[in-house]
């Protein structure tokens, strides 16, 4: 395949894999609050998008961290064949967001990311084209450590916060913190922009290096940052309603103090995250902190057999995105041919996957409305 066709090819694919990340995501910053009542649903997914798209500008570092940091460039550049190899990881983040989103499981689009990434190197590269010492001190650690301490500071931080509503005239400070969340929600949506989309800006950039259309001591050229920007932003607009449900109304019955002690968390971790070129999962620190705000409350019920169902697509999220990426690259690198026949199965699994979507839709309208048999059942100490 001529090679200007397959980096556009691999361009389009990766922006598609950011809109998935965009509404597969919205619920890290805006399911508190809606969930609360905070924001109204529209409201609260149209200030996420263009939170998320200022957001995308602030910073390069962890775009640089995945061009630079976690793969080898020569040896993507030496292969030839680099934008085929990154088109191939693209597809299997992009189905395994659109499946986890389906069964409405906040799993990581980052760690589908680099499984797919993973598992499309090894297949045509080898071992030699991943640098695993930045694999695991910029993705496997933060991804096993932020979940655990954004759990345990949000806990404490709904705690001080019952504890200053007690002391302050308890309707007084729960409006207060309900206006909190406001802001809370808004800093969480920036940093979501500030370190997913630039995931995808390192992907770009690196297709382009790996086409020898940009060296190695390039910069993230600005179209690639707009691009990116309004992708996400737009994927975040439309609303991943099924996963706001889960974290905003099946973990449990989220108050104002808990979503701004989970929201405030979330924001400060990502933000702190992005600043070091941590690729993190920003769906594992939200999650983690809504359920340490859950655990907050005195005589909150938490519903743990939904952090089990979480805990397992997380678990499953690299090696299952690793296996479509292998399998989508040994297809694509037969020739074009291959190319075209695992573009069209994507495109076909995806569109299965959004038909059986519309069979119980979950929209702004229904998304706090819980299927019976989904409340809390067992209550936290």
């Amino acid at each position: 395949m001529d090679l200007t066709l397959i980096v556009v090819v691999v361009v389009v694919t990766a922006l598609a894999f950011d809109f998935t990340n965009g509404f597969h995501d919205t619920a890290n910053a805006m399911a508190t609050s809606i969930a609360t009542g905070a924001l109204k649903p529209r409201t609260a997914v149209i200030i996420a998008g263009a939170l998320n798209f200022v957001g995308a500008f602030l910073s390069v570092t962890v775009a640089t961290t995945i061009s630079k940091d976690l793969f080898d460039q020569n040896q993507i550049i030496a292969s030839g064949i680099g934008p085929q190899i990154i088109f191939a990881g693209l597809c299997g983040a992009i189905l395994w967001n659109l499946l986890t989103w389906l069964l409405g499981l906040p799993s990581s689009s980052s760690h589908a990311l680099f499984g797919g990434l993973i598992g499309a190197m090894l297949v045509a590269l080898g071992t030699g084209a991943i640098k695993f010492g930045g694999i695991i001190t910029a993705v496997l650690l933060p991804a096993v450590l932020s979940p655990i301490v954004a759990g345990i500071v949000a806990l404490v931080a709904t705690y001080i916060g019952y504890r200053i509503a007690e002391r302050g005239g308890e309707n007084t400070v729960r409006a207060g913190f309900k206006a909190g969340q406001i802001v809370s929600a808004s800093m969480v949506a920036l940093a979501h922009g500030t370190n997913d989309a630039q995931k995808t800006m390192g992907v770009i950039t690196l297709t382009l290096i790996g086409a020898q259309l940009l060296t190695p001591a390039d910069g993230v050229p600005f179209w690639v940052k707009f691009v990116c920007a309004a992708a996400i932003a737009l994927g975040t607009y439309l609303g991943g309603w099924r996963i706001i449900r889960t974290l905003g109304k099946r973990v449990g019955e989220i108050e104002t103090p808990q979503g701004f002690a989970a929201e405030t968390t979330s924001g400060v971790l990502i933000l702190a995250s992005s600043s070091l070129g941590f690729a993190l999962s920003t769906t594992q620190v939200a999650s983690g902190s809504i359920f340490g705000a859950a655990a907050g409350r005195r005589l909150a019920t938490v519903r743990w057999s939904v952090a089990g169902q979480m805990a397992l697509a997380w678990l499953l999220t690299l090696p299952a995105a690793a296996a479509v990426g292998a399998i989508a690259a040994l297809v694509t690198n037969t020739g074009a041919l291959g190319t075209v026949l695992v573009v069209l199965v994507v495109v076909a699994l995806s569109g299965g996957i959004f038909a059986a979507s519309r069979r119980k839709p979950v929209t702004a309208d229904n998304v706090n409305d819980v299927p019976a048999g989904k409340q809390p059942v067992a209550a936290a100490a």
